[in-house]
């Protein structure tokens, strides 16, 4: 390849990221600026067909990792990208919520996720790399021990610990969640700040009245919620991945690449989230899982394909067994 001859090695990540950031901005004005130029509800047929375009995105991506950047990297790539995707499946829970608290008009479902997650691409970004930074800056002092010199991170310790916690309680069923959003952190700060009309105008975030008086209308206010909603997952989300590498471009793309096809896959499950009952107790393993091995990094090193090959079982155990076992059966046990 004429590429094998100008790409140096160091430069891989450079020239990938370049392409990474054209591949997006295109998908992003492809999908908004020509499928859904017209606010429309999203058919079964059209959700599935972006379901499967961003995952065949997202897997070429990773092809181009793995031939330039390693097997590490590239098993790196696809488990942070699944425990992102994974993750995320608790967020549709919530679009579903919201969406049906404010009462959005189906045809603008779209809309809303899409400068949601276009915010989280931001939101993401200063996550990601400020906690690599941080890492680098909260190793402590190294020590002996049994013989081997150790240098313990203070804020893995405290991702692990959480993310154990996390997994714990998602095995326990969690907390439910508030339906009442009136009374939401978000909204409550949103309206103390920003007027907002009392119905929706169309596709519109904002709406002049008649006295000249600019409101948003509650489109811009669901946009919000999402936004922080997105924010507070990103808490469980980001520290898992951190578990399994510290490249911040590895971390990244995967990150982005698994919440760009969130929206596509919210419109494919909304109805069929219910049947996946067991996913919830496969989170909270992976949760657990990825807490240990971060807990047990500085002392013995879980092989990338290995904790490939164990988040990926446990997601297909946990669907698959959410399929063959009948509610009935779940219920007499």
């Amino acid at each position: 390849m004429i590429l094998n001859s100008i790409l140096h090695p160091a430069l891989a990540s450079d020239w990938l990221g370049i392409g990474f950031g054209i591949a997006v901005i295109i998908m992003l004005i492809i999908d908004l600026g020509v499928f859904n130029k017209n606010p429309h509800q999203v058919s079964n047929k059209e959700a599935i067909i972006w379901s499967f375009v961003w995952i065949a995105v997202a897997l070429l991506f990773s092809w181009f990792v793995y031939h330039y950047m390693g097997r590490d990297a590239f098993s790196d790539y696809l488990s942070a990208y699944l425990i992102e995707k994974a993750l995320s499946m608790d967020n549709l829970f919530v679009f579903i919520l919201i969406f049906s608290f404010f009462a959005v008009p189906a045809q603008y479902h779209h809309k809303v996720l899409f400068y949601g997650i276009v915010g989280a691409i931001a939101t993401r970004a200063i996550f990601i790399f400020s906690g690599v930074w941080l890492i680098e800056l909260s190793y402590l002092p190294p020590f002996e021990l049994f013989g081997t010199e150790v240098r313990i991170n203070a804020l893995l310790t405290v991702f692990g610990v959480f993310l154990i916690i996390a997994g714990i309680k998602s095995l326990k069923g969690g907390e439910g969640s508030d339906k009442d959003l009136s009374k939401n952190f978000i909204v409550r700060l949103f309206k103390k700040f920003i007027p907002v009309t009392d119905t929706y105008h169309g596709g519109k975030f904002l709406h002049r009245e008649k006295n000249g008086k600019l409101f948003a209308t509650p489109l811009l206010l669901v946009v919000a919620v999402i936004e922080g909603t997105d924010v507070l997952f990103a808490v469980d989300s980001i520290p898992a991945i951190f578990a399994i590498t510290k490249d911040p471009f590895i971390l990244y793309t995967s990150n982005i690449f698994a919440i760009l096809g969130l929206r596509a896959l919210y419109f494919v499950l909304a109805n069929f989230i219910p049947m996946f009952r067991f996913l919830k107790i496969g989170l909270g393993f992976i949760l657990a899982f990825i807490g240990v091995k971060m807990l047990l990094a500085d002392f013995f090193h879980v092989p990338s394909p290995v904790s490939l090959s164990i988040v990926a079982s446990i997601l297909l155990l946990s669907v698959l067994a959410s399929l063959v076992i009948k509610p009935k059966e779940v219920e007499k046990k």
